[in-house]
C-alpha cells in the first residue's frame, strides 16, 4: 500500500489561515478531501495521513471528521496543547477515535529552546501511553536541542517533518548533516522525506539539487525510517504533486522494491500504526 505520510487541508480562512501570505496566492482557497482523492487515484497512491494546519482543537475535530468521512485518510496528526496542565486528559480524549495517530505542535514559531522546557517535555512525556507519534516541525537551527529531547524520551516515536527544512539551494550545511546523522542514530527517530521544494530559492530547483540530501538521509536512517510526503497543497507553491512524487521515486529507483515500498506506505504504517 502506497501511503503519502504527509498533507494537508483546509476551508480557507483569511485571519486563521494568515501564514498564507500574498506571496501564496496559489494555495489561499479551500483544499478539501474532494480535491486530494482525483490526484492520489492519479498517482496509484492508496492513502494519505492528513496533518494539522493551525494550532487548536478544532483543527484536530475537522481533520478527524473528515478521516471520519473519507476512507482514504488512514490517520490523523493533530494538535493538542501539550504545555497545558489538562494535556493528557486531552490527549485520552482525542485518542479514543482510532484515527487519531499523533500530535504536532508547531516548534518552527518557537524559540529555539522551546523543546527544552519542563511543560513541554511534560506533555511529551504523555504521548508514549496512547501509542502516539510526535512530529517534529523545526529549522535546521532547532536541530542540537531537539537531539537533547529525543535522548530524554527513548520510547517515545519521533518523527522529523521535511528533513528539517534545510536551504536547499545552498547546497549540504554541515552542522545539518551532523545533527542529522547523530538523529539518525536513535532507532526511535524517523523522518519524512517531504517539504524539500518548498525550501528552495524562488522555488526555482533542478531534481537533482536534492540528491545529496536524500543521500544525507538515507546515510542516516536507511530505508526503514523514511517516509514519502508531498506536503501538499503547500508544495504546490513550487511543484505539482507529480512532479513531487517523482523526485522521490526517481531518486529511489535503483533500491530493491522492498525498500521502494518501505519509503513509500510501509514505514508510515508501521510508525504511524495506520
Amino acid at each position: 500500500m502506497k501511503i503519502d505520510a504527509h498533507q494537508h487541508f483546509w476551508s480557507y480562512n483569511p485571519v486563521r489561515d494568515s501564514w498564507i501570505d500574498a506571496s501564496m496566492e496559489v494555495i489561499r482557497k479551500d483544499f478539501l478531501p474532494k480535491n486530494l482523492k482525483p490526484i492520489l487515484d492519479a498517482n496509484a497512491i492508496d492513502g494519505c495521513i492528513v496533518v494539522e494546519a493551525n494550532p487548536s482543537e478544532a483543527e484536530t475535530l475537522f481533520l478527524l471528521d473528515l478521516a471520519h468521512k473519507n476512507p482514504f485518510i488512514k490517520g490523523v496528526v493533530g494538535w493538542v496543547d501539550l504545555c497545558a496542565d489538562n494535556a493528557e486528559a486531552r490527549l485520552k480524549h482525542f485518542s479514543e477515535n482510532k484515527m487519531f495517530k499523533g500530535v504536532r505542535y508547531l516548534l518552527q514559531v518557537e524559540n529555539e529552546d522551546f523543546v527544552l522546557r519542563e511543560d513541554f517535555q511534560q506533555g511529551i512525556s504523555k504521548l508514549s501511553q496512547f501509542n502516539l507519534a510526535y512530529d517534529v516541525l523545526i529549522f535546521p537551527k532547532y536541530l542540537a536541542n531537539v537531539v537533547k529531547l529525543v535522548e530524554k524520551f527513548p520510547n517515545q516515536q519521533f518523527v522529523i517533518d521535511h528533513i528539517a527544512k534545510p536551504q536547499i539551494s545552498k547546497g549540504l550545511d554541515p552542522d545539518w548533516v551532523k545533527h542529522i546523522k547523530k538523529l539518525g542514530t536513535f532507532k526511535n527517530v524517523a523522518c519524512k522525506i517531504s517539504g524539500m521544494v518548498t525550501e528552495t530559492e524562488d522555488f526555482n530547483f533542478q531534481p537533482e539539487d536534492f540528491t545529496p540530501f536524500l543521500d544525507t538521509m538515507v546515510d542516516a536512517f536507511g530505508t526503514d525510517r523514511l517516509l514519502f510526503g508531498s506536503d501538499w497543497p503547500v508544495c504546490l507553491l513550487a511543484a505539482e504533486y507529480k512532479s513531487v512524487l517523482q523526485i522521490i521515486e526517481n531518486y529511489f529507483i535503483d533500491f530493491s522494491e522492498e525498500e521502494q515500498c518501505q519509503i513509500m506506505g510501509e514505514n508510515a504504517i508501521k510508525i504511524y500504526n495506520l
